[in-house]
């Protein structure tokens, strides 16, 4: 009865100890882990909540060459004469800002908003303006020879005066343009929409591409388009040109021109 006994209350007293190791032990790991899981949260809380040193960091610097304004808000604003040759403008909203006489020289300006903003006599040769939205941007006299216009949202906007070598407005949208007296040599205009859009008294010396381009009631009154390239008769008849117009060999000037007075 003796072992019995004793057995029993060996039984009974065993696995006390082990259960207060193991409470202790996951209470230290408990710890251990807070220990090291507190510091590093907070470390990321605090990386989320501070302002990274890129673009946000940046929209408060001057206009300066090679400036990054990326995704900054300059609505409003009184940029004229500023110096932004190469700055990274994508995706600036530059709405209601003048921007004119500035200097942007290779600058990118893809994504970026001009809304009723003016670039008028600025020099842009090389610039980047793809996708932009541009309605009723003043864009007179400015030099932007072989500047990218691709995909841009272009309505009403003033082209007039504007040097335009080389620069390529494939697939943009140029409702009521107006390129009254702008040099256009080598302009490409592939499938963009160029429906009401004035070019009276454009001026070009070589090849202009208008292959696919949209053009009902287009103004070319006056215009030599002689040496125009992808043009085909049924865009011709949708357009408003006169007798002085001058087409392509193998195209015709369709029987209701003049078009009235828009």
């Amino acid at each position: 009865m003796n072992i019995l006994k004793t057995d029993l209350d060996r039984g009974r007293n065993a696995p006390c100890q082990p259960a207060f190791t193991q409470k202790r032990t996951l209470t230290m790991m408990g710890r251990t882990m807070a220990g090291l899981l507190l510091p590093a949260v907070a470390a990321c809380l605090v990386s989320l909540m501070t302002p990274t040193a890129g673009h946000a960091a940046s929209c408060k610097d001057s206009a300066v060459a090679g400036a990054d304004w990326a995704d900054c808000n300059k609505k409003a604003l009184m940029l004229g004469g500023s110096d932004l040759q190469g700055a990274n403008l994508v995706n600036t909203d530059f709405t209601l800002t003048d921007l004119r006489g500035a200097n942007l020289t290779n600058a990118n300006l893809e994504k970026a908003t001009l809304v009723r903003s003016s670039i008028a006599g600025a020099t842009a040769n090389g610039a980047n303006f793809s996708k932009i939205e541009a309605y009723r941007c003043n864009f007179a006299d400015i030099a932007a020879e072989k500047a990218n216009f691709v995909n841009s949202e272009l309505q009403r906007a003033n082209f007039s005066g504007a040097t335009l070598t080389g620069a390529s407005f494939e697939k943009a949208e140029l409702g009521r343009a107006n390129f009254d007296k702008a040099e256009l040599t080598g302009t490409r205009f592939t499938h963009a929409n160029l429906s009401r859009a004035d070019l009276t008294n454009t001026s070009f010396t070589g090849p202009i591409d208008f292959q696919g381009a949209f053009m009902f009631l287009t103004r070319i009154e006056g215009v030599n388009l002689s040496e125009a390239t992808g043009l085909e008769q049924e865009q011709v008849d949708m357009t408003c040109g006169d007798g002085s117009t001058k087409l392509p060999a193998g195209l015709n000037a369709p029987a209701g021109w003049p078009c009235p007075t828009d």
